[in-house]
């Protein structure tokens, strides 16, 4: 009788759909995330292609929820809880608060910016960053997205990824760089782009591993094109690469 029933709910699982009303509401989270400042009801409107009364309504939504809030000036922006979820997915993936003094670490050591990233819905995005003191730097802030096929981490993310991962990431319609860039990303350990971000910044990336051998995230280090230097920055960052796999991997 019990396999029976765990049967039939299995059927019933296998059935069942996403809910599409959520996934439309979800969706302003990328469209406030996208933009610098607050955004009003007619430029949340504007950019998702709805009518005023829907886009207020999914705000007003997300405002109960408490993923969304609204400043002085009325407009609307992500609250702070994004962040605490942020911060969660990042302990639950092992890339917390153990990994920023390895990127410290390696900052003061080279004297440029470090940066974390992971695939998120198919594009390299960064969780973590510790700028260089230096005024001459590339700005990038946390969550920012980037290309598959131009940055170094997008390289290094496709070049290592398992099967089935790379097959969701030539599905998506993104481009990747081509097979000569990737073969020699996965033969070289590390991959390097050069005036992606911005002109004249060149990125340097190195891949990261689990417990299971996947490639889950990469640290890169990037710099203007004038203070870049292979030999200088290549084996601090695969060090520090190495010493967040370790970490991933449950070593000391």
């Amino acid at each position: 009788m019990d396999t029976v029933y765990s049967n039939r709910i299995q059927e019933e699982e296998g059935g069942v759909r996403p809910l599409s009303t959520v996934l439309k509401t979800m969706a302003v989270l990328d469209v406030l995330a996208a933009s610098p400042r607050g955004m009003k009801l007619p430029e949340v409107a504007a950019a998702m292609e709805l009518s005023r009364p829907t886009a207020y309504q999914r705000l007003l939504t997300l405002i109960e929820a408490g993923w969304v809030e609204q400043d002085r000036e009325m407009r609307y922006r992500l609250s702070m809880h994004a962040c605490r979820i942020a911060a969660s997915a990042l302990e639950q993936a092992n890339l917390g608060t153990r990994v920023q003094p390895v990127l410290e670490m390696l900052v003061h050591r080279v004297k440029e910016t470090a940066s974390l990233a992971v695939l998120d819905r198919g594009l390299p995005c960064i969780v973590s960053r510790v700028e260089s003191e230096s005024v001459l730097r590339a700005e990038q802030k946390i969550g920012t997205t980037m290309s598959l096929e131009g940055s170094a981490s997008g390289r290094i993310l496709t070049a290592f990824a398992d099967e089935p991962t790379l097959g969701r990431l030539r599905e998506s319609g993104e481009p990747l760089a081509s097979r000569e860039i990737l073969s020699e990303a996965r033969e070289n350990g590390y991959a390097l782009s050069s005036g992606y971000t911005q002109s004249g910044v060149t990125a340097i990336a190195a891949p990261i591993f689990d417990f299971q051998g996947r490639c889950t995230s990469t640290i890169s280090l990037v710099m203007p094109e004038t203070r870049f230097d292979l030999e200088t920055f290549r084996e601090p960052l695969l060090e520090a690469a190495r010493t967040i796999t370790k970490m991933q991997q449950g070593e000391r």
